[in-house]
Parts: C-alpha cells; sequence; structure tokens
C-alpha cells in the first residue's frame, strides 16, 4: 500500500479536533487585535522567494521544492508566507498600514524533527506600512497574547537589533575580520557564509562553530543613531506592556530580508526546540521583490510545535460534546433522530455507529475526550429522559430530553 511521504503527517479524529481549537483561539486572538485573513497560493514564482531570501540563504540552497510547469514555469511550493503577503499587497494595489494574520502549510526540504515536518504549519501576523516602533510592539503582544491564551505560561523573549541598510555593511566587516583568522575551525556551511551571509555564521548550531561565535562582535554594539533609537523605543514599549525579555546579542534569523528588530519567543517545555515562535522586522524586503518601499515587521509561528509544548490532554473549559451509547442496533436510527435534534440546539452529539458493548463505548468517549455520556435505550426512548454521566468528576443526572441541550451547555459554561 502507499504511503504517506516521509516528513509529512495526517490528522485525524482528536488530534483534528485539537488542531481546531487553537486554530479557533488563533482567529479570535489575531481579528479581536485587529488582523484579518489573508490566504495565498500554496506555489509561487520561484524568484520570489530567490530574490527575497536570498541566494545563500539555506532556504533557497537546500530546502525550497521547486518544479518547471508545463508551460516551462520556474514555481516553488511556498517555503514561508511573508514575501507571499508582500506580494499580495502590491498585487491588490493597496496603499497604508494593514495588518495580516494567515494560517497555512510551508514546504522545506529539510530533515524531519520534533514538530518540524517537510510539510508544516504555521501562524503568521504582518504588520505593513509602517517602520514605527509601535508596531513591532503590538506585533509581539500579539504572539505573547496568543501563547498564553493557549495555555502557555512560561513564555521567555528574546531580543536583538541587527541594523539597518546604514549601519549592517560595517557590522558584516566586523564579523568577517572576527572570523577570518579561524576559517578553518567553521563548519563547511559557516566557511561558505563568511563570504556570502557573516551574520548566519551566528545562527549554526554546529558544535564545532558554537564556541566561536560566543566572543565575536555584536550587532547593538554597531548600530547606527537611527536604529538605537528605533530599539530602545520598543524596549520601552514592551516594558509598559509587561512583556518580559531578555537581550540576546546572538540572535538572527535564518532569512535574508530581517532588518532592525528580531526576535524569538520560547517555552521551556521543548527542551533544545524551545522556540515556538520568531520573527522580526523587514523594511526592506518590498523592495527587493520590486514592489517599492515598505516597512513590515512580522512573526511565524508552527503550529505543530506549539501543540507538542501543550501536550495531547488539552481541553478547554467549555467544550461540550456528548457521546450517545446505543444498548442495541435497533435503537440507532432513533438515537440518531434524537442526536440531531440535539445538534440543532447547539450540541455537539455522536452517536454510537458500530455493535460494540456498552463498556466499549464508555472507553471510547473517555479515550477521545467528550465531556458526557448518555445511554440511550428502550427505556430511555419510551421515558424521554436520559441518565447523563458527566466525565468530568463521575458523577450522574437524569435529564429530559427535550431540555438536554440547554441543560450541558450551561453547565459547560459554568453557569
Amino acid at each position: 500500500m502507499v504511503q504517506r511521504p516521509r516528513g509529512t503527517a495526517d490528522v485525524l479524529g482528536p488530534e483534528a479536533q485539537r488542531w481546531q481549537r487553537v486554530e479557533s483561539l488563533a482567529r479570535r486572538v489575531c481579528e479581536r487585535a485587529g488582523f484579518s485573513e489573508v490566504r495565498t497560493p500554496t506555489f509561487e514564482a520561484t524568484e520570489l522567494f530567490t530574490h527575497s531570501s536570498g541566494e545563500s540563504s539555506d532556504v533557497v540552497q537546500k530546502e525550497m521544492y521547486s518544479f518547471t510547469d508545463r508551460g516551462g514555469r520556474p514555481l516553488t511550493l511556498r517555503p514561508e508566507s511573508t514575501a507571499s503577503v508582500v506580494r499580495a499587497y502590491h498585487e491588490a494595489g493597496l496603499s497604508g498600514v494593514h495588518k495580516f494574520y494567515y494560517m497555512q502549510a510551508h514546504f522545506r526540504y529539510e530533515r524531519p524533527q520534533k514538530g518540524r515536518l517537510r510539510e508544516h504549519h504555521q501562524l503568521g501576523c504582518e504588520i505593513l506600512g509602517t517602520d514605527a516602533p509601535l508596531a513591532d510592539a503590538e506585533l509581539i503582544a500579539a504572539a505573547w497574547t496568543f501563547l498564553s491564551a493557549a495555555g502557555l505560561s512560561d513564555l521567555s523573549v528574546s531580543l536583538n537589533s541587527i541594523g539597518d541598510r546604514v549601519c549592517r555593511p560595517a557590522y558584516r566587516l566586523a564579523l568577517q575580520a572576527y572570523y577570518r583568522p579561524h576559517r578553518d575551525e567553521l563548519c563547511a556551511d559557516c566557511q561558505r557564509r563568511l563570504e556570502d551571509n557573516p551574520l548566519r555564521l551566528l545562527d549554526c548550531k554546529r558544535e564545532s562553530c558554537q564556541a566561536l561565535k560566543q566572543a565575536a562582535p555584536k550587532s547593538r554594539q554597531h548600530l547606527c543613531e537611527a536604529c538605537q533609537q528605533h530599539f530602545a523605543q520598543v524596549c520601552q514599549l514592551l516594558d509598559e506592556l509587561g512583556i518580559r525579555y531578555r537581550f540576546d546579542d546572538l540572535l538572527v534569523r535564518g532569512l535574508d530580508y530581517y532588518t532592525r528588530t528580531v526576535f524569538v519567543i520560547t517555552h521551556s517545555a521543548l527542551g533544545a526546540q524551545s522556540e515556538v515562535c520568531g520573527g522580526g522586522r523587514y523594511d526592506q524586503l518590498s523592495e527587493v521583490i520590486g514592489g517599492g518601499a515598505l516597512p513590515g515587521v512580522g512573526f511565524g509561528l508552527g503550529l505543530e510545535r506549539l501543540l507538542i509544548t501543550l501536550g495531547e490532554g488539552d481541553q478547554p473549559a467549555g467544550s461540550t460534546r456528548l457521546y450517545l451509547a446505543v444498548t442495541s442496533p435497533q435503537l440507532q436510527g432513533p438515537a440518531l433522530a434524537l442526536a440531531m435534534q440535539l445538534r440543532g440546539a447547539g450540541l455537539t452529539v455522536e452517536v454510537e455507529l458500530a455493535d460494540r458493548s456498552l463498556k466499549a463505548q464508555f472507553r471510547r468517549a473517555d479515550k477521545e475526550g467528550f465531556s458526557h455520556v448518555a445511554v440511550f435505550g428502550p427505556g430511555e426512548q419510551a421515558s424521554r429522559h436520559l441518565t447523563v454521566r458527566h466525565l468530568a468528576d463521575g458523577s450522574e443526572s437524569t435529564e429530559p430530553m427535550a431540555d438536554l441541550a440547554g441543560i450541558l451547555l450551561k453547565r459547560g459554561s459554568g453557569l
């Protein structure tokens, strides 16, 4: 039998419900903060990503899924969405400040790891059309708010500024001057980066390169006055918002278009792979892809990694789901009719479709996270009352069928 490709995943049953809960929360948080949804094509012209990410980046050199279509056009499955959102902004003829969010798949050919598949999904937010420090702070606050609402409490923001086109050239030269005497100690990738993209030397995870970067020149020591002021205002705004952060002078991002503010949010539960969100400012990206000046700032948040962090048992309060256990196959039709009535009243109901014992049905309901189980047998059909077991605390109550939806929904809301 044909199997799914390596680095992809199927999402079924209870796991799909976990995804839906997280996605619903993301939409609420983003839309309440004034972000509107954008959806971009799964594939784009290859040059969009080679220009935006940089020819020397790992994304372009090692990770893109590219192909030529029947018309001879070079296309690429999107490895990230920021460049696509900027393209969409211009193609739609927009102007001024716009705030977008997206939840969509990205594709990168790399070794699959925990929370990072070759086809993976991201929640991203982008603020386009302003270089104000307030946009950086609001963007970080939106990510912090979502992760906190999802249930993560042990969060940490790492922050840095990598300068802009005015001050970064001098910093690049300082990095090259520091690293060139140590060229032979660098891994093969970093030997290439030394000439093409020296900032990426600070992002290398190989042990042979870790010790060298500790003493490397710091970007914050090479900022021009404008970048210093911008970064100071971002930090002041985060202080006013009560968002804790620390400076990380080794923090850079993997794509060439980042400028000034860069940040990551980490969570200790993930250990070595602790990053759950990352982003920063990209004021020159629009010009690189031929769209003219358009400052922007954004973040990307891996949904697979977030779900791993939340754990398998997350079940938000107020999630009311009834499992209707049936005592015999002959009652499945009447039970389905009752389920349809309850669904129409706003309750989520599932009816037993297989001929399993009551004990097996209760096990399934418990395993799949239902909040309540009710047995539907001849007596219940005749009396129009159901005995409901509330799985959260194991208690039972007898309720009239006509009022069951309202009773369970009220109970689930905590009223």
